[in-house]
């Protein structure tokens, strides 16, 4: 049995969490988040160069098509609100992800390891699809506000 999406993220964060704090303590907060960030970014757009490869499909059916995979074991409930060729709008009324970095008290990590992967996932899917998002869950929001766009 595959390990959900979500078990995953709370195996990463078991894995994350320590070594992000390790590289606080030795070069501070401001150039570990620095470093952290660019891996992270790394990281994600790496997904998003995977996700155009074998996803078929416009960039706009790809991002769509990964939500419900994202939500996976109720571990996001969401509602569409626009979905064309050249958008995808969507609102996540209640994430397990976020509830899961705030139990471990440490929702600013939630927002670097996980929620800032969205836009260069976008990226990396195509350099064209761009994501504006004002909020988040994660961030103390009620909800989180996604809309993909075709430039």
């Amino acid at each position: 049995m595959e390990a959900s999406n979500l078990d995953q993220l709370k195996a990463q964060a078991q894995v994350l969490i320590p070594y992000y704090k390790a590289l606080v303590a030795e070069i501070g907060k401001e150039r570990a988040i620095e470093i952290s960030s660019k891996a992270m970014n790394d990281f994600y757009c790496n997904i998003g160069q995977q996700i155009n490869m074998f996803y078929p499909g416009s960039p706009i059916e790809k991002i769509s098509a990964l939500t419900p995979f994202y939500a996976t074991d109720n571990a996001l409930e969401y509602q569409e609100f626009k979905k064309t060729p050249d958008v995808y709008e969507y609102k996540v009324t209640a994430c397990q992800y976020a509830e899961y970095y705030k139990e471990l008290g440490e929702p600013e990590l939630g927002y670097l390891f996980v929620c800032g992967g969205d836009f260069t996932i976008a990226e990396g899917i195509n350099p064209d699809l761009e994501l504006t998002r004002k909020q988040t869950i994660m961030q103390g929001a009620e909800n989180c506000d996604f809309c993909y766009k075709m430039k």
